[in-house]
Parts: C-alpha cells; sequence; structure tokens
C-alpha cells in the first residue's frame, strides 16, 4: 500500500496539544515527515522534557497512523525536546472561544461578599430569561460553583468534537458548568503555583466542548492577583460586574477591582457594581429595612467612578440557605429575592448591549431583545 503524506497529516490533527487548544499539526509540533513505502518517518519537537511527555506522544502517533492511515505502517517517531530557556509565565493562551457570544467576569476586590452567590444567581436568571448560559468557575482555591448547583458529586465526561477529546461541562438549572471542584476531593486543598493553576484554566477553558452560549460567566477569586490578569489579557472579556457589600472595608477593595479593569494593559469594560447584602427586612416587619452594613455605599461608589450601578441585593437568609442546598434562590417564584435578581440581570443585559453597540461593526455582537431576552449574535 502507498501511503499519503497528507493522509499522515490529517491523522495528525487528531492528538491535540495538552492545555493549548491545539493539535500538533497547527501548533507546529511535527517538523518532517517522509515515507519510504510502508514506513513513515516523523519528527517531532515538543516542550516537556519529561519521559513521560515523550512516551505518550510517541504511543498517540503510532495509535493513530495505525487506526487512520495504515494498520500495517512501519512507524518510527523522532522526538526532539525544545524546552524555554526561562520558566513561562503564568499566561493563558487566549484567543476567541467558538460559540460564545458574551463573557462577563464577576470580580471583588475583598472575599466573603457574595461574589459567587452573586454569579450563580445571575446565571440562572439569564437562563430563565431564555439565553444559553456557561459558567467557569474561575476560583481555584475555593470553587463553590459544584455546591451552589447541587452536582458536587458530578464529574464532566469526554466527549468527541470533531476527532477531538473534550471535556463536557456538567450541566444544571440549565447552566452549563466547569470548576476544579470537579477534579478535587471535597476535603483536598488546592496547594498550586501560579503555572498550574493557570495551566488548570487553561484546560477548562479551551479544551472544553462549552457550544454555543450566549453568556459565559467567569466566577474570579476574590482579589486582584496573577488568575484575573491572566483571563484578562487572555480572553476576550465582554465586560466585569464587581460586587461589593456598603461597608468601607469593602468598598475599598471594590474601588482597587474597578482600576484593576481600567489599568490600560487590561483595558476590560467595568459593565457596573452590584450592591449585595444591602439591607435586612425581617419577616415579621417586611416594611423595614436595617442597613446592617451601612447604607448605598457601593451604590455611592458608583457615582464617585462613573461606573453604572446594577442594583442591590437584601440580606436575606433564604440566599444563604438556597447556596447551601444547591438551588440558587433566583429559582424561587414571586419572591422578593427573584426581584431583585431580575433587575439586576436586566440591567447588567442593558449594559452589555450599550458596550457591544459601541464596538466597530466587524466586532460587534448584538442581543436583539432585552428584557424579554431571547437570542444574542453577532452583528
Amino acid at each position: 500500500m502507498k501511503i499519503d503524506k497528507k493522509e499522515v497529516l490529517k491523522a495528525l490533527e487528531n492528538i491535540t496539544v495538552p492545555g493549548e487548544g491545539q493539535n500538533m499539526v497547527e501548533s507546529g509540533a511535527v517538523k518532517n515527515i517522509q515515507i519510504f513505502g510502508d514506513e513513515v518517518e516523523v519528527d517531532i519537537t515538543i516542550g516537556n522534557p519529561s519521559l513521560q511527555a515523550r512516551k505518550k506522544t510517541e504511543v498517540e502517533i503510532l495509535k493513530v497512523i495505525h487506526q487512520k492511515v495504515y494498520e500495517k505502517a512501519k512507524i518510527k517517531v523522532n522526538i526532539k525536546v525544545d524546552a524555554p530557556a526561562k520558566p513561562k509565565t503564568n499566561e493563558i493562551k487566549g484567543k476567541p472561544i467558538p460559540g460564545i457570544q458574551n463573557i462577563i467576569a464577576v470580580a471583588s476586590g475583598k472575599g466573603g461578599v457574595g461574589k459567587s452567590t452573586v454569579t450563580a444567581n445571575l446565571a440562572v436568571t439569564l437562563a430563565k430569561m431564555g439565553f444559553k448560559v456557561g459558567v467557569l468557575d474561575a476560583d481555584i482555591y475555593g470553587p463553590s460553583m459544584p455546591i451552589m448547583f447541587d452536582v458536587a458529586l458530578e464529574k464532566p465526561l469526554a466527549v468527541n468534537v470533531d476527532g477531538k477529546s473534550k471535556m463536557k461541562p456538567v450541566e444544571s438549572y440549565g447552566v452549563k458548568l466547569l470548576s476544579i471542584g470537579f477534579f478535587t476531593q471535597p476535603d483536598q486543598a488546592v496547594i498550586w503555583r501560579g503555572p498550574m493553576a493557570a495551566k488548570a484554566l487553561n484546560q477548562m477553558i479551551f479544551d472544553a466542548h462549552w457550544g454555543d452560549l450566549d453568556f459565559m460567566l467567569i466566577d474570579l477569586p476574590p482579589g486582584t492577583g496573577d488568575i484575573h490578569l491572566s483571563i484578562m489579557q487572555a480572553m476576550p472579556v465582554t465586560g466585569a460586574v464587581v460586587v461589593s457589600t456598603p461597608q468601607n472595608v469593602a468598598l475599598a477593595d471594590a474601588r482597587k477591582g474597578v482600576a484593576m479593569f481600567q489599568q490600560d494593559s487590561i483595558n476590560v469594560p467595568v459593565l457596573g457594581i452590584v450592591e449585595n447584602m444591602a439591607y435586612f427586612t425581617p419577616e415579621e416587619l417586611p416594611d423595614n429595612k436595617y442597613y446592617i452594613f451601612g447604607k448605598e455605599g457601593a451604590k455611592n461608589l458608583s457615582e464617585d467612578l462613573g461606573v453604572p450601578f446594577l442594583g442591590e441585593i437584601p440580606l436575606v437568609q433564604s440566599i444563604r440557605e438556597a447556596g447551601d442546598i444547591g438551588r440558587p434562590a433566583a429559582m424561587q417564584t414571586a419572591t422578593a429575592v427573584e426581584e431583585a435578581f431580575e433587575e439586576l440581570t436586566k440591567n447588567v443585559v442593558q449594559e452589555v448591549v450599550g458596550r457591544n453597540k459601541s464596538l466597530p461593526p466587524t466586532e460587534a455582537i448584538k442581543i436583539t431583545t432585552m428584557a424579554g431576552c431571547s437570542a444574542v449574535k453577532k452583528k
């Protein structure tokens, strides 16, 4: 049998370079292919110097050529290691994710202000409005989305997409989810340095089959660290939502969070600020509001910084209870909590519409309807 070089190249496209979202032909790892009758010699260059990586690469090449080109081919694989002289920076190699129209980062300068709770309820409210929604839990060291969506025991499955193996996000309440929490034990601490955390995020972003999404929400860790920088510089983020409580100590950190997104090197539009735990209303006194953490602090901050105020979420016991049992509070119908999250979500969508209208036509993403919310498409 005469072996065709093009068939060999096409077969090698089925081998994905781990963590890069590219196959070894696209990445340039394949340097040369020579064919002598039924003999195939392949020259490969990889960046991982470990023996395990070299052996795995060789086995995958042998397997795919035997399966897709010629099962009796005699194959020789020459692997050269081209490890970088300097350690890689904590980068996530960024490019647009096919099928995802809008990416919204949800952040907080300070921990404990309810950022993940806001993300979860924003996601289910968008889904109730008819949008296709995904959530990437980027809080590597404190993932909470698996618990909040009652899927803590689930594991993402592998699916074959165009001949490539991809992670299939877990789905709950109409929202697609990926989190490092799916890959660790409940009592296992994630003790990673920056490069490992960045690599894990990279795989959840580019080695996953998200499908078509109108919105991807990224639940960022608290603060303004390297995970934030990696994602903001790597992904085409539509805008950011900053969550804060009304108290001064949280507002000071929220101010820093807004400033981070507005840095020239990042330049991600801030869609607005959310005030969580804005006030407390006892069940027996429905007309009373008690401003436990201060009054309208986040609203005043938004005015000071010239960014939109997206809404306030009350301090309600049912929100905490709903998160703990894995059913976001916005799923409850005809409640003040549902109304608060609906108002917040409509304001976020409105800010996304305004933001996308200001982009150049070649980049603009248009949401065709507003509060009824049914479709998102590229202009």
